[in-house]
């Protein structure tokens, strides 16, 4: 019904570069099927993830794969992930896989360094409306693994077990045609284990439709500002007005959540003064992150092209300082530094699936460690 390549076309490999097709067949014809090691690598930093769909992809293909786990922090030039094989057996498929990790790794980068911006405030996923439905499951896994509070999308609760969350759109209170019989409404059906947050900038300036809502409505947990950008003004002024009409109303308690158009910028300047964040295209819609897939051994011989460097490696970490190093994979780890990439498929029988929320505590626990060191704005600004 819709224009979505099917699962089945991608398993076949129909999603793939015409230049591979005509590889295939010039190495079939001269008999060249060389046992290669492949690995994954970026010009830049990232949060690792899009494993699983890698290995769905490859499941029942002879080949083995390495990988970081989903969630690690990975630096320029490290191997995330390896695939080795004869050539022929996977080499239609390097589209796909690299399709599989640079998408999902680019949202779960940019989430990261957005909760990673706004510090102990929420950072709510409201994005998915920014991209093709079909993937709509896709970017709130990615966002989740990169440490977002809360995503919007209904389809996260059948496809990865996590509740969603959300407000009220504009559309509500333009179908009532009053703000006030909208917020009432709003506290009146919907479940009481769901905040209270009510949409105040759909016909009168934020602050006096503020007022109006905890003045009106028998219980507001919070407010939330959406204002356009042909609106906006002095934004911070603006909530700073809110702050103070709440208090003195003795309504310190009802947060403010602000979203429309945010950026890591906008985090930075406003989470001294805003209680969570709904942060859309800027996760939603990330850049992909630029991997690439090289061959480095073929048939036991170190090989690579120019920028490259020959050999399958392992990386390995130190826990305390996050500092890397990569060595052969033949030869001995440093002391007291552990190694990233483990073994999750063997001839082409998955040996280990992530685990949803395991990948966003390690995506947070490493956040964690960055601010010990002092190194969040580094990671935040994307100047590592």
């Amino acid at each position: 019904m819709f224009l979505v390549v099917r699962d089945e076309d991608i398993k076949k490999g129909l999603t793939t570069d015409k230049y591979f097709i005509w590889t295939e067949k010039i190495l079939r014809e001269k008999r060249v099927n060389p046992y290669v090691v492949a690995e994954f690598t970026a010009s830049r930093w990232g949060i690792f993830s899009g494993l699983n769909d890698v290995l769905r992809l490859m499941e029942g293909i002879n080949v083995d794969i390495y990988a970081m786990p989903e969630g690690t922090l990975f630096f320029p030039h490290e191997p995330v992930m390896v695939v080795t094989g004869h050539y022929l057996d996977f080499a239609r498929f390097e589209t796909a896989m690299l399709g599989f990790i640079c998408h999902s790794s680019g949202v779960s980068t940019k989430a990261f360094r957005a909760k990673l911006a706004a510090g102990d405030k929420r950072v709510l996923s409201f994005g998915t409306r920014r991209q093709h439905p079909a993937i709509a499951a896709m970017i709130e896994r990615a966002a989740w693994i990169g440490g977002v509070d809360g995503v919007s999308n209904v389809a996260a609760e059948k496809y990865l077990g996590i509740e969603s969350v959300g407000t009220m759109p504009h559309a509500l209170i333009i179908s009532f045609g009053d703000q006030v019989a909208a917020w009432r409404a709003y506290d009146e059906v919907v479940d009481e284990s769901v905040p209270r947050t009510m949409l105040v900038d759909t016909y009168c300036d934020e602050k006096s439709e503020a007022i109006r809502a905890v003045e009106n409505v028998e219980r507001v947990d919070a407010v939330r500002l959406d204002t356009p950008s042909s609106r906006r003004g002095n934004i911070r002024k603006i909530i700073e007005e809110i702050r103070w009409e709440l208090d003195i109303r003795g309504r310190r308690d009802v947060r403010i959540v602000l979203s429309g158009g945010l950026d890591i910028e906008d985090i930075l300047s406003l989470r001294d003064v805003v209680d969570a964040f709904g942060v859309g295209t800027s996760i939603a819609g990330a850049g992909p992150i630029d991997f690439s897939m090289d061959i480095v051994e073929r048939n036991g011989e170190f090989c690579a092209k120019r920028g490259k460097r020959s050999g399958m490696k392992q990386v390995y970490r130190d826990w305390e300082t996050l500092e890397d190093e990569v060595r052969l994979f033949s030869q001995d780890g440093p002391e007291g530094k552990e190694p990233l990439l483990e073994k999750v498929m063997e001839g082409g029988r998955i040996l280990k699936e992530t685990d949803l929320n395991f990948a966003r505590d390690l995506a947070l626990r490493q956040m964690e460690i960055i601010r010990r060191i002092g190194r969040a704005e580094e990671f935040v600004r994307d100047e590592v």
